[in-house]
């Protein structure tokens, strides 16, 4: 697995702001970038809620077994995994190579919403 660039402290602004605008675009609670190692790069929005690096490494593993069933039924790849809570709700998607971006929602925000904000800020990561 290919590792990240280095980061410096205006790239992780930048990309705090375009989680910052998706975050207030979606009504979701919590947004991250993690690589997909599960390493948490940065994030937005209620940490104190979420045990976030944990989250980062779990969320990493779903997507890579995704990855893999992705495989098993002859498709390249699945470029997202999404979880339904009763709660909160869950969206994991593609944006790179080396990264993922992890959108956690209250359960009443609907995925339609949430899909269609987290395109544009995965095209400005």
């Amino acid at each position: 697995m290919a590792t990240l660039p280095q980061l410096i402290e205006e790239d992780i602004q930048r990309l705090d702001g375009v989680l910052r605008g998706l975050l207030e675009k979606s009504d979701a609670t919590t947004a991250l970038i993690i690589d997909k190692g599960g390493f948490l790069i940065t994030h937005q929005g209620n940490a104190q809620e979420f045990d976030l690096t944990t989250i980062a490494a779990l969320a990493s593993g779903a997507y890579m077994a995704n990855q893999t069933i992705a495989s098993l039924v002859h498709e390249t790849s699945f470029n997202s995994v999404y979880q339904q809570g009763e709660k909160f709700s869950m969206f994991v998607v593609n944006v790179d190579e080396e990264s993922l971006l992890v959108v956690i929602f209250k359960a009443q925000v609907g995925i339609g919403v949430v899909k269609y904000f987290a395109a544009p800020a995965v095209e400005q990561i």
